[in-house]
């Protein structure tokens, strides 16, 4: 077989392949023989059917199936002789004006670039810590309590007040029309808490069972229901129930209710730290990871493959359209989805994977056994039962893959730490968290 690479442009190769005609027509007759003895037709006995009636049903799929399986064949083995990396698939075409005897072809395809990344102790790099507070273990076990709150009827004549939990009639009209979900009967909710816009919420604060009140409410531009938002209404509402919420008390009963195991409040707040310690360490990886790769980006210098970006853009496209239909949308295969839309994202995941790759090559970081070991019983330990779910993790090569590319990552994120300028920054607990409320 000869061969010869031309240069179309930076990641462009195109390579020209000979294959003898005998080579293809020896394993054309190879399958048909084979396939004559298994094939089955009207008229004739299994294993007995004419080669030539075989050749005229079958002859051209076989012809098409071996072309491929030989010239891709050859296409790898020349790129490996070669010493080609190449990305995504060849675009293979048969020339014209072979040698006799010979079939041509020639195959344009794409090579992974050359990744050249400066010199990684100018990079810079902010990273965060946080630590967890005792104000942050209150928050959370006043959730904890919130969640396990109960109600009790309001005396006769009391007032609507923040925490109190309230039912409700209620009927809304736009430009004197009714509409959808603007009528509820016995609709129930927590005065103060957000579950309703604040007109609503600062109407019925005050009011007494049996009382109503007409109000003006004004639907947000980002309100969710689009038929309504941005448009103003009016709302008739009845309070028909108060009852204040009753919150439980901290103490070793509360704790118990909650599967601690030694059921006291020290135990409580030691299982909540723990917890919360879990999720800040968790998001700080995120957030250094993140300032990590942003800078190899910024250091990194190299050409993307067309191939495999679009290949990313497919893979991303496919997943919006899974995540649309696990919502319940209906002909999601048939939905328009733009590929621009996906295409920076996929240029940067296509570029970062090179990037990483190549300083895991020249760094040796892969993930060591123990490490991957360690990252799966650190995953586990937050569960009831954790070797149950260390079991589930070995016993999937692709689960496992997934936690070898964490601690690649993880293992890339401390060696550019290591080499980088870095700047330690404090964040405050309620600034990780982005402002909610942490539970354990």
């Amino acid at each position: 077989m000869a061969v010869n690479v031309e240069t179309l442009d930076k990641l462009e190769r195109k390579m020209t392949l000979t294959l003898p005609v005998d080579t293809i027509r020896g394993e054309v007759d190879a399958r048909l023989r084979k396939l004559a003895r298994t094939v089955r037709m009207d008229g004739f006995r299994p294993g007995k059917v004419p080669m030539s009636v075989v050749q005229q049903r079958y002859g051209y799929s076989v012809q098409y199936e071996v072309m491929n399986d030989k010239v891709g064949q050859a296409f790898y083995e020349a790129a490996n002789e070669a010493q080609l990396r190449v990305a995504g698939q060849p675009t293979i075409t048969e020339k014209d004006g072979a040698p006799e005897g010979q079939l041509a072809f020639d195959a344009v395809f794409e090579v992974f670039p050359e990744v050249k990344i400066a010199d990684l102790s100018t990079a810079e790099i902010e990273k965060a810590s946080a630590d967890v507070s005792d104000e942050a273990i209150d928050r959370t076990i006043d959730i904890l309590r919130k969640q396990r709150r109960s109600f009790a009827q309001r005396a006769q004549g009391s007032a609507a007040a923040d925490g109190d939990r309230v039912t409700v009639d209620f009927a809304g009209k736009i430009d004197g029309e009714p509409f959808d979900g603007g009528k509820a009967d016995d609709f129930q909710f927590v005065v103060g808490e957000g579950q309703m816009l604040k007109e609503f919420e600062d109407a019925v604060r005050g009011m007494k069972v049996g009382e109503s009140k007409t109000f003006p409410l004004a639907f947000p531009a980002d309100y969710p229901g689009q038929e309504v938002a941005g448009k103003s209404a009016d709302f008739m509402v009845t309070l028909k129930n108060l009852e204040a919420g009753h919150l439980p008390e901290v103490n070793e009963a509360f704790a118990k209710s909650l599967g601690v195991k030694d059921a006291t409040v020290e135990a409580l707040r030691a299982d909540i730290r723990k917890n919360l310690e879990r999720e800040v360490k968790f998001r700080l990886n995120a957030r250094n990871k993140q300032a990590v790769m942003d800078a190899l980006l910024a250091k990194a210098e190299l050409d993307l493959p067309k191939a495999s970006v679009q290949a990313e853009v497919a893979r991303m496209i496919e997943s919006a359209r899974a995540d649309l239909k696990a919502r319940g949308m209906k002909d999601v295969e048939k939905l328009p989805i733009p590929e621009d839309t996906f295409r920076p994202e996929a240029e940067r995941r296509v570029r970062l994977g090179l990037v990483v790759a190549e300083l895991v090559k020249a760094n040796d970081l892969v993930a060591k056994p123990d490490q991957i070991k360690a990252q799966v019983e650190e995953m586990a330990a937050s569960y009831e039962k954790p070797e149950e779910v260390v079991r589930y993790y070995y016993a999937d090569p692709k689960r496992l893959a997934d936690v070898e590319a964490m601690v690649i990552e993880n293992n890339v994120t401390e060696h550019v730490i290591g080499k980088a300028k870095v700047t330690e920054k404090q964040l405050a607990f309620d600034d990780l968290m982005g402002n909610q409320d942490a539970q354990g």
